[in-house]
């Protein structure tokens, strides 16, 4: 699976999260100022043809729907960060974070409570 670059990226979010999308609901959802629909189009198209969407001819429009679901990128994403900047270690990477976001007690809790369950497994 291709890394996505930004643009793509924020497209591909809205139609997750809408389920599916014509182009002209991707734009309305995307923040100011609005790219032309031209723009939009093209880089649906790219993204089509990556094999990340589908595309529904209705009438005399197309519907997107994703091919790729936002937990197997998800997923993709996190490994490719694990690996390039933390060795490939998951125990850097949750210190890491552990350390620069400030997590509070509950999410502290809630990770040890995750990892203890996973130990009992």
């Amino acid at each position: 699976m291709q890394k996505l670059g930004k643009r793509e990226e924020q497209i591909m979010q809205i139609i997750w999260r809408l389920g599916k999308a014509f182009i002209k609901e991707v734009i309305d959802e995307l923040p100011e100022p609005k790219p032309h629909y031209n723009t939009v189009a093209t880089m649906v198209k790219i993204l089509t043809e990556k094999g990340f969407l589908s595309a529904e001819k209705l009438g005399n429009s197309f519907r997107y729907t994703p091919l790729v679901q936002l937990a197997d990128y998800r997923k993709q994403d996190v490994a490719n960060i694990k690996r390039k900047y933390f060795g490939n270690s998951f125990s850097r990477m949750i210190t890491h974070f552990a350390k620069e976001e400030k997590l509070s007690d509950a999410e502290l809790d809630e990770i040890i409570s995750i990892i203890q369950s996973q130990k009992s497994s």
